[in-house]
């Protein structure tokens, strides 16, 4: 299985273990940053050098190493669930992609047929009804990962436990999981635990959102997408992140974090 989804700079200074949504174009970014003094030129997740990615062939013994003898730092970075759930729908069905094509393909058209669900027309600006094609997303979303029909469930939505296990699973620790939603904060703290060829002052760092500008803006705050059939399909989709990552499932409005992330727990509950 080995570890997937994870970075490390060539340095060897930092470990981090990619989940989609939540700001890893940023953090990919920063790490390139403290090695080499300049960012990559594009996105970073389209980097074949300058970082080691599992995804890189050769860099899978190197990162094997580091993280069984657990030889650097070693970090993630999580999202409030309804907010990063509104984010995958936003930019992964509704948005054209880098690419100036639909996401996955077919994906887009099977869920025009199957759920009934718009997305603003073939360049995605046209008016829709943002929430009711959400929830109707959010259904097939829940089957997916409930039952893997019509189709496996896609990294973007997939629960961020799930990412954040196989790196403990396989026999990695992490020494700090930040929040999105206190991202300078916690990568402040990353940052100071490591020793860096660059120093990076979070506070100036820009933000590469390689996502924003995929889909229509979101026309109503994010409690306005969730009912209480809403609400309890992302509860039963993502009731570990709630619970592990410290969220306020009961209010869809209240992004920000409600307790300390306890990280033995982290350990302990996803690392069977």
């Amino acid at each position: 299985m080995g570890f997937p989804g994870t970075w490390m700079t060539e340095s060897e200074s930092v470990v981090y273990r990619v989940v989609p949504k939540c700001a890893c174009s940023t953090i990919g970014q920063i790490m390139f940053y403290s090695d080499h003094g300049e960012f990559f030129d594009g996105d970073i997740h389209d980097a074949q050098g300058g970082m080691h990615k599992w995804a890189i062939e050769a860099s899978q013994p190197i990162i094997t190493d580091n993280v069984k003898t657990h030889g650097s730092y070693a970090f993630t970075c999580v999202r409030n669930p309804y907010t990063r759930i509104l984010s995958s729908f936003f930019d992964k069905i509704c948005g054209i992609q880098r690419n100036g094509k639909r996401y996955r393909g077919n994906l887009v058209p099977l869920l025009i047929q199957k759920y009934g669900i718009e997305v603003g027309g073939d360049d995605g600006k046209q008016e829709f009804d943002q929430i009711k094609a959400f929830r109707r997303f959010l259904l097939f979303a829940r089957d997916t990962i409930r039952w893997r029909r019509p189709m496996d469930p896609d990294i973007h939505w997939s629960a961020m436990s799930g990412h954040v296990s196989t790196f403990i699973v396989n026999g990695g620790r992490y020494d700090k999981i930040i929040w999105t939603e206190q991202f300078n904060d916690g990568m402040e703290q990353v940052m100071q635990a490591i020793d860096t060829r660059h120093a990076v002052d979070i506070a100036d760092i820009p933000r590469f959102n390689e996502s924003e500008g995929h889909g229509p803006k979101r026309a109503h705050p994010v409690e306005d997408y969730f009912d209480d059939l809403s609400m309890h399909l992302v509860y039963e989709i993502y009731k570990r992140d709630f619970d592990l990552f410290k969220y306020d499932f009961e209010d869809p409005s209240n992004k920000m974090p409600v307790g300390e992330i306890d990280l033995d727990e982290v350990h302990k509950k996803l690392g069977d």
